[in-house]
Parts: C-alpha cells; structure tokens; sequence
C-alpha cells in the first residue's frame, strides 16, 4: 500500500512578519501624530478628512462623501451634524430629490484650510519620508486597499 503524504500547514508568521500589522500598528502612530497636530484646531481626523473632501469639492453629497472616506452613514450622520454645530459646514437637502443632502462648507470651515496646510507639513516631516518615497507608499497602500476590497466585494 502506497504510503499517503501528510499535508502541512506552515506555522504562522511572527507578528512582526505580518503585513495587516505592520499596516495596522503604521495607522495607529499615524492617528497619534494626527491627533496631536489637529488638536490644535479642535478637529478630530474624521473631521479632517471629511473637510480635507470638501475644500478638493465643496457641495458633495453625504452619499459621496461616504463613498470617498469609506464611512457608512450611521458614521458619517453623527460626524456631520456634530460639525455642522460646530459652524464648520451646513447639510442641505437637494431641491430636486429631498432625500439627497448636499455638504457645504462654512466660513469657519473655509478658514481652516489655511491653518491645516501646516498639519500636512508637520506629518510629512513626522514620517521622515522624501516626497518620491512618500508618493510610492500611496500608491501601494491605495493598490492594496482595492485588492482587498475588489476581494471581499467578489
């Protein structure tokens, strides 16, 4: 009787060794950078990023900026009326289709942008990373991300 080869597993990788920690551990310091450099401004990076959309395009819709930031709607809902309070941006429904609502910026949310180019600077000298480094690391990280999602979307 032919003898049956035993099929192995490799055992894990170290937790260093591992790409979704190293992508996991480089976002957590990434936020803590952010997090210092925007509390100056009293904006949380959700905020940031969600002003960083409007001042590429103000008037987006809420569906679009949930697209853009990968937030869903129970997220992104509270983030902007919480900035909308905050006199940074006004949420109006569409004319023609009231179930659309479209985001527009406010004075105090326009003035910011000024203030945020230092933030952009500061991190990208927090990260020691030259500007063609810096550009190919986004570059592969937006290629994985749309591996991964191409992956679990089917």
């Amino acid at each position: 009787m032919p003898r049956q080869r035993q099929i192995t597993t490799p055992p894990p990788a170290t937790l260093d060794e591992q790409l979704c920690f190293a992508v996991y551990a480089a976002s957590l310091a990434m936020k803590r950078v952010y997090r210092q450099l925007l509390e100056e401004l009293g904006l949380t990076y959700p905020q940031y990023i969600v002003l960083l959309a409007l001042w590429e395009r103000d008037g987006r819709t809420v569906s679009e900026l949930g697209r853009q930031l990968l937030l869903d709607s129970g997220t992104l809902t509270p983030l902007l009326k919480r900035m909308e309070a905050a006199g940074l941006l006004r949420r109006v429904r569409g004319t023609e289709d009231e179930r659309q609502v479209f985001v527009h910026l406010c004075d105090n949310g326009i003035a910011l942008r000024e203030r945020a180019g230092s933030v952009q600077y500061q991190a990208a000298c927090a990260s020691k990373c030259g500007a063609r480094e810096r550009d190919g690391l986004i570059d592969s990280l937006n290629e994985l991300r749309a591996s991964l999602l191409r992956h679990v979307e089917g």
